[in-house]
């Protein structure tokens, strides 16, 4: 568990008496999520692997909050039925859904189809999947809100990212062709593109050694460091409000300035006439 989620915004109840599913909610940016829903007043339904469902009880049993956590591999059609099955009987409605839960395949030249087929599966496939399955609870109960957890990886080019980036990429046009069809319905369908976040993935890439690696990474973003998962979460939040009620169909990029950098990066090794 990557213990960077402390929360710095009061809380303001703006979710009292609604119920929420979050994926992938037993680390990282879904636990943070999670979290700051519970935080909130709402009532949380956490999804997980199966190998991270203890600990993520425990985690959010140290801040003083049980959420129903339902553990299962997202990959599996049956399993995204029985999560949806599993949130109703336990709170009877939905009202918001958060599709963060994703497989991180990382291959270019090497991918197998196996290894695109993870990535879908896990990714866009069952993003679509929970959207279609929520889309009837909430008509019932009014309305509603999904954010899908895309990516800076949806937009642009990494080496040897076939997979995930591809899988993003799927996740910013299921989140406008899911807007559109939605929206007669009163549920609008918004996703955020975290930059690089430091979460579990990151951390193994960096042998743990985040005094080294944060301030290297972090050169990629214009506020020269990396983001926190709570730093996803406090986004997410505002577009399942009420204050993003004339908001859907569009994607928040929550990196830091990354997407907004040119070739010449943060300029400490470019020169030019007028700078300093």
């Amino acid at each position: 568990m990557i213990t960077t989620t402390h929360s710095r915004r009061p809380l303001v109840g703006r979710f009292q008496g609604k119920v929420a599913l979050v994926t992938g909610g037993t680390n990282g940016i879904g636990y943070a999520i999670a979290l700051e829903l519970l935080r909130e007043g709402a009532q949380v339904v956490v999804s997980g692997l199966p190998a991270d469902g203890a600990e993520g009880e425990h985690a959010f049993a140290a801040a003083g909050f049980t959420p129903f956590v339902v553990t299962g591999d997202l990959a599996s059609e049956a399993f995204c039925d029985e999560l949806v099955a599993a949130a109703l009987a336990r709170h009877g409605r939905l009202d918001y859904l958060v599709n963060n839960a994703f497989s991180f395949i990382a291959k270019g030249l090497d991918a197998t189809r196996e290894d695109f087929l993870r990535s879908l599966s896990v990714g866009p496939v069952a993003f679509a999947r929970l959207i279609q399955l929520v889309a009837e609870p909430m008509k019932r109960v009014g309305g509603g809100a999904i954010v899908n957890v895309s990516s800076i990886s949806a937009k642009i080019a990494q080496p040897n990212r076939w997979t995930y980036n591809a899988a993003k990429g799927a996740v910013t046009q299921l989140t406008r062709c899911a807007a559109l069809d939605l929206a007669p319905h009163k549920i609008r369908v918004n996703s955020v593109s975290p930059g690089w976040i430091w979460t579990r993935e990151v951390d193994k890439a960096a042998g743990g050694d985040r005094a080294t690696y944060d301030p290297i990474w972090g050169q990629f973003h214009m506020l020269r460091r990396m983001g926190l998962p709570i730093e996803i979460a406090g986004p997410v939040l505002f577009l399942l409000s009420d204050d993003a009620s004339f908001i859907t169909g569009s994607d928040l990029p929550v990196d830091g300035g990354y997407n907004g950098l040119g070739p010449e990066g943060l300029g400490q090794n470019t020169k030019i006439a007028g700078s300093h």
